[in-house]
């Protein structure tokens, strides 16, 4: 299966297989599309084009990634597990036991991986049409105000592409873009994201930082921008590797940076740090609540490119599950064996809806030794952007995490709640509205795994009930035959 190219490339495939709807009717990208998308987002329902959005001539696409069988097909598999297959391959090679940062320095170094480096084009749909200094407004695109309480408009699927000002390495990120005015926006990167460290570089250099954003293209870039990429591995390099091919860049026309050439829309410009900062938000976030307003700093237009016939795509975000949810499925899947590296004693993970990805973590593990699951908790809070995991429950191997009423059922079995219970504290994702403190809270692990004499439990351990395997096959094929199941 061929991932899509670019946007078209996606709607009409997804047209093709009955998993979208189109709307003519007028609609209002002021709350409007976000009371007409989240019932069907909530529902499990079609990615949505709306043709007719009120003051702008450009189509609306959302929801392009609401379902486990959307996210695969942007993807170019039948299921995600196969991209994780392929990273296995991949990393079929001897690499030294130790630290993360040892063994993300040798991911470069993968065999094959160079051979999906982005290769450069001079022409683009992208800059189809090129609109600069006044001509180029941010009133042309149908941004979304999602939430009653929002502090404004927001771009909410964008491709934020930054470079270290010393050594022109770029970053992509996705980092929502409160409209000001039709030629500022926020820029809201947390201060532990690459966009933000290439930020603080400019700002002790003295100079101003090119940004450009990326809307649409290849649905592989969309992923990619909100995935928690290791900082040696370049996330259009990723993209071609999910995309089985090199990723098509083109330079962007008043700063120096590298964009996708399938791109529908590209906004250029840049962040000045000497300039004040602005409050952003509030902000309907998908913890289910608003994200409160703060300072950030400002993004500044120079120049608008686009193709000639360009679609929106955007996403809103809420209480889960929303089209979030199959991106950060897209994460788990793919990165299980990235972790792996790093923890063999992992066997599988999960971040189930109601944890809004930081809040809840299920792992099981071959449990070998004593004490081992308080390794692994130890281990995962210094991994990359686990860190923000507040809650991490272990768990046997044979449980299965992605169904967190059996985690949870397994688990809670399996406590003493004083004596398999520990609290750290680290740092907090910038969401975390109940932390004591911005940006630092504390965490909490449970060791939900079978407990050993070693560890002190003298007691006998019981076994699960289950029912003989031949007695309940023949017992399923009579249900079936009486109409019970």
């Amino acid at each position: 299966m061929t991932p899509p190219k670019n946007t078209f490339d996606f709607i009409n495939t997804l047209e093709q297989k009955g998993w979208l709807k189109k709307i003519s009717e007028p609609v209002d990208p002021k709350l409007e599309i976000t009371a007409l998308s989240e019932p069907v987002m909530k529902a499990g329902g079609p990615a949505l084009l709306f043709e007719n959005v009120k003051g702008s001539e450009m189509p609306l696409a959302i929801n392009l990634f609401g379902s486990s069988e959307r996210m695969s097909l942007s993807l170019g598999v039948d299921n995600l597990d196969r991209i994780s297959d392929r990273l296995r391959e991949l990393m079929a090679m001897e690499l030294p036991q130790g630290l993360w940062a040892k063994v993300m320095t040798a991911l470069p170094k993968l065999k094959e991986l160079s051979a999906f480096a982005p290769r450069t084009v001079k022409d683009a749909p992208c800059q189809e049409i090129i609109l600069k200094d006044k001509e180029a407004f941010l009133d042309r695109l149908p941004i979304l105000t999602c939430w009653p309480d929002d502090g404004g408009p927001f771009i909410t699927l964008p491709q934020v592409i930054t470079a270290d000002p010393e050594t022109g390495r770029q970053n992509v990120g996705m980092y929502r873009l409160q409209k000001y005015d039709a030629r500022t926006t926020g820029m809201h990167w947390h201060r532990h994201k690459g966009g933000a460290a290439h930020y603080r570089k400019a700002l002790s250099l003295g100079q101003k930082l090119p940004v450009s954003v990326a809307l649409g293209g290849p649905p592989a870039a969309t992923y990619t921008a909100s995935a928690p990429l290791p900082p040696v591995l370049d996330e259009f390099m990723f993209t071609g590797f999910l995309m089985g091919k090199p990723l098509k860049v083109v330079k962007c026309v008043t700063n120096d940076l590298m964009v996708p050439a399938e791109a529908d829309i590209v906004l250029e410009g840049y962040v000045d740090p000497a300039e004040p900062w602005r409050t952003e938000g509030p902000f309907g976030d998908h913890t289910g609540f608003y994200s409160l307003a703060d300072e950030y700093p400002v993004f500044h237009l120079t120049a608008m490119t686009q193709r000639k016939n360009p679609v929106y795509p955007t996403t809103i975000v809420g209480r889960p599950p929303m089209e979030d949810l199959y991106l950060g499925m897209a994460t788990e899947r793919i990165f299980l064996p990235l972790l792996q590296m790093v923890l063999p004693d992992v066997v599988d993970y999960h971040m189930p809806a109601e944890g809004v990805f930081h809040n809840l973590v299920f792992v099981s593990i071959k449990k070998e030794y004593p004490g081992q699951a308080y390794k692994v908790l130890n281990a995962l809070w210094g991994q990359g952007q686990m860190m923000f995991a507040k809650v991490i429950v272990i768990v046997d191997e044979h449980v299965n995490v992605r169904d967190p009423q059996e985690a949870w059922w397994e688990a809670l079995n399996n406590i003493d709640p004083q004596r398999d219970v520990i609290f750290t504290k680290g740092p907090a994702d910038a969401l975390d509205h109940a932390a004591q403190m911005p940006w630092l809270h504390t965490k909490m692990g449970i060791d939900g795994t079978r407990k050993t004499p070693e560890e002190g439990f003298t007691r006998p351990w019981p076994d699960r009930i289950e029912m003989t395997p031949e007695i309940q096959n023949q017992a399923l094929k009579k249900l079936k035959k009486w109409g019970l199941l």
